[in-house]
């Protein structure tokens, strides 16, 4: 009785089954939407200065270092500015994380794995540009490293909502008769026993 119980909870609850809490919920996805909310305002304003509509940056410790690494040949291999390319991985980012439900992880693992695509490299890219700018350019631009610690920050929480919408894509695999296509695009019911958790 107490295990029915303890079961129609989790599935209430959009718990993944193995998991104690539900990487989907709104308490867990907020607070990377705000991070990306920031991120995306960081950026923004390196790239306003990028392209000359801001006269000044704001570097209180680093001297001329952050007109130094945003003038680099690095920030503008690309079509578009280093600063303008985040800024736009952080406004999708934060576009991502408010798409769906707290069940999004089983009814929109589409959703989820984009979601992490798009923070996971984004992390990867701040740390490299992070590590450039003093062994290419011997400078540091305080808000370069404060969009970095964003991205960063946002990166666990993402990968764990990622996990458990794999793993609902691998049972569903293992089970006969359902696609774990259809599933990876909400296409398909989940079975009776998909919101319970390990006893």
């Amino acid at each position: 009785m107490l295990q029915g119980r303890l079961w129609m909870e989790a599935r209430d609850a959009g718990i993944p089954p193995g998991w104690d809490y539900n990487p989907a919920k709104w308490s867990q996805r907020l607070p990377i939407v705000g991070l990306a909310t920031l991120g995306f305002v960081i950026a923004s304003y390196l790239a306003l200065w990028q392209y000359g509509v801001v006269e000044r940056v704001w570097e209180p410790f680093f001297g001329n270092g952050t007109r130094r690494v945003l003038s680099s040949r690095l920030s503008f291999v690309l079509p578009i500015s280093d600063a303008a390319l985040g800024a736009l991985g952080y406004l999708a980012d934060a576009v991502a994380g408010l798409i769906g439900g707290v069940d999004r992880w089983r009814s929109m693992p589409w959703i989820v794995i984009l979601f992490a695509i798009l923070v996971g490299p984004l992390g990867v890219i701040s740390i490299g540009l992070v590590i450039a700018q003093p062994v290419m350019y011997d400078s540091w631009c305080t808000l370069c490293l404060a969009s970095a610690g964003v991205s960063v920050a946002m990166m666990a929480p993402a990968m764990d909502e990622a996990l458990a919408s794999l793993q609902h894509l691998k049972r569903v695999r293992e089970q006969p008769g359902r696609s774990a296509w259809r599933a990876f695009w909400g296409l398909q019911q989940r079975p009776a026993a998909e919101g319970r958790v390990a006893a």
